[in-house]
């Protein structure tokens, strides 16, 4: 069987032609006569050795992450501490996209390579590394102690709320029994929030 050459929207080989003009790359499609077709390299440039394998196998791994991450609603923030919440949350995204894929393995996580030897699957190390990341970064929030920081960002704009509703009433004229019933209505409504 012919190789196919790589349409437009399809990833290529892309590597070194020894033959050709300087600059020439392979343009079969990435992968091909290969078990991971579509990633890495093909077959008449190495891909069935253990590293293009492992390579592919990576690459691949880490495209349908990406697309499971894509898919995931993360809001963006104005202040530090709340991006770096934000980064915890990516990280933990990311670390649970790498774990659907792991779970799909099954009691796949380990492979025969090419000499023989048992091998471990490029997913395992993608998710051992999503596992370390997570790791660091919930220990940053910890020792940032990020949680207390909020409250106290969190009471801030609460005072700066009671100041603004305090500044209102006094510039409105209410005072005494109708006053307080603006608080009591304010505070009601800020609970419910």
């Amino acid at each position: 069987m012919r190789p196919e050459h790589a349409d437009g929207d399809k990833a290529k080989c892309g590597a070194q032609k020894r033959q050709g003009a300087l600059g020439d790359t392979c343009t079969f499609v990435a992968g091909w006569g290969t078990d991971h077709v579509g990633f890495g390299r093909c077959r008449l440039h190495g891909g069935n050795t253990r590293n293009q394998r492992t390579a592919a196998r990576t690459a691949q791994a880490d495209a349908e992450a990406r697309q499971i991450l894509a898919t995931l609603d993360v809001a963006l923030v104005a202040d530090p501490f709340t991006a770096l919440s934000r980064l915890a949350g990516q990280v933990l995204a990311w670390q649970e996209a790498i774990s659907s894929i792991v779970n799909q393995l099954g009691d796949r996580v380990r492979y025969e390579g090419a000499s023989g030897s048992e091998q471990l699957r490029a997913e395992i190390a993608l998710y051992e590394r999503a596992m370390d990341r997570t790791g660091h970064v919930l220990g940053m929030i910890a020792k940032l102690n990020i949680e207390d920081r909020m409250a106290r960002v969190t009471e801030r704009q609460a005072d700066a709320l009671v100041s603004a509703l305090e500044a209102a009433l006094a510039a409105a004229g209410v005072t005494g029994p109708a006053a307080d019933d603006a608080r009591k209505a304010a505070a009601r409504h800020l609970r419910a929030v």
